[in-house]
């Protein structure tokens, strides 16, 4: 080798090492990259952070790093947000997505295993962002708080948000309690629920990403909250006060069709829920019971509860709020405010879970919010 090659290689060295992240200097960089993990968000109102679980064959995780996402969250104890989807993996698995409600803006982070890389912070459209759903290019916004409303990005090079122009939707009012949204699977509608107005609202999605007027439907059941489309196109809806789920059919007019009529999951507090990546299954989060409620999908839409329904637990008093289901169906894990902790759970090829325990090094009645897991 050539002494000029000889110092481009020692340069070229020396460079990588000054810009490792601090969280890598032990040397474990390459290890996080192979690394399958779950993201929580601390939604701190002094700093929010998001933290990293690394994730075993096995299903079972443990606590590796902390990274900030530059803005602020809104604090408080459990469940400040009261809605679905503040933390968002994309589709492709590649950007991280976080609400700072505290700062009304989202950060965008780069993600190779287990490893984050903090890309951009941009401004959310609204006074507190609490949703985020993403598909293809196209990803919007759900801001609670003083001005209610819906607002749309397009996600550009490097995972660059880029407002689209004009693509800010209202909800019925500025109390409409805005707690959960999705994007269909083929990107034409777009589903919102108005927990305080017990209505979803179904808006179309234009060409050039805007938003037509909303059709709005009551909710089957009391108290909605999520709302997730099943890749078959059926959208599946919880319903906090009635500790229920229901399946709907949208029309082409963006109305709503009962498939499976508030069927019940038999916990309380029924408010989050998640869905496997093949479609078979969805599972709710009963955060009042501490326990999860599993369903198969069928071909239509149609929920059949799995035995007795509860498939899971999580220890009293846990909390149970956001659910994240691993991008291979394997696992799923809930976040549980209450003690801080998160309840880490197999999947049976038959839908029934397996218990794995819990796994602690998060604050207890904090105001955790959002989970997300690759």
């Amino acid at each position: 080798m050539s002494r000029c090659s000889f110092l481009r290689s020692l340069a070229a060295i020396l460079i990588a090492a000054i810009f490792l992240p601090a969280a890598y200097a032990d040397g474990s960089y390459g290890e996080h990259r192979q690394h399958k993990a779950v993201f929580v968000m601390t939604n701190s109102a002094d700093r929010n952070e998001i933290a990293v679980f690394a994730r075993d064959s096995d299903g079972t995780l443990s606590f590796d790093y902390r990274v900030a996402t530059g803005g602020r969250g809104s604090g408080g104890n459990v469940d400040p947000l009261q809605s679905q989807g503040s933390l968002l993996l994309s589709e492709d698995h590649s950007l991280l997505f976080a609400a700072n409600a505290g700062t009304g803006d989202i950060s965008v982070f780069r993600v190779e295993g287990a490893e984050l890389a903090l890309v951009q912070r941009v401004p959310s459209g609204g006074s507190s962002p609490v949703a985020i759903a993403q598909h293809g290019r196209l990803l919007y916004v759900l801001n609670d708080g003083g001005n209610d409303n819906v607002v749309g990005f397009t996600i550009e090079h490097g995972g660059h948000l880029v407002r689209i122009q004009n693509s800010l939707a209202l909800l019925s009012n500025n109390d409409a309690g805005a707690s959960g949204l999705a994007l269909s699977p083929d990107g034409q509608f777009l589903a919102v629920t108005e927990r305080l107005n017990g209505i979803i609202d179904i808006f179309h999605v234009q060409a050039n990403g805007t938003l037509s007027t909303a059709k709005t439907s009551a909710s089957n059941g009391a108290g909605v909250f999520s709302v997730l489309f099943a890749p078959n196109g059926a959208l599946l809806v919880t319903e906090a006060a009635s500790s229920s789920i229901s399946s709907y059919a949208v029309q082409a007019d963006g109305s709503l069709t009962t498939i499976s009529n508030s069927v019940s999951t038999f916990g309380a507090a029924t408010c989050w829920h998640g869905i496997t990546p093949d479609g078979r299954f969805t599972y709710t989060s009963n955060s009042a019971s501490a326990s999860i409620s599993g369903y198969s999908i069928g071909n239509q839409g149609s929920l059949t509860p799995l035995g007795g329904t509860v498939v899971g637990t999580n220890p009293t008093g846990s909390a149970n709020l956001d659910i994240a289901i691993t991008t291979d169906g394997k696992f799923l894990y809930t976040l549980n405010s209450g003690t801080g902790s998160i309840g880490m759970f197999a999947i049976q090829k038959d839908g029934q879970l397996n218990n794995l325990g819990t796994v602690g090094g998060l604050p207890a009645k904090a105001g955790l919010n959002g989970i997300a897991a690759n």
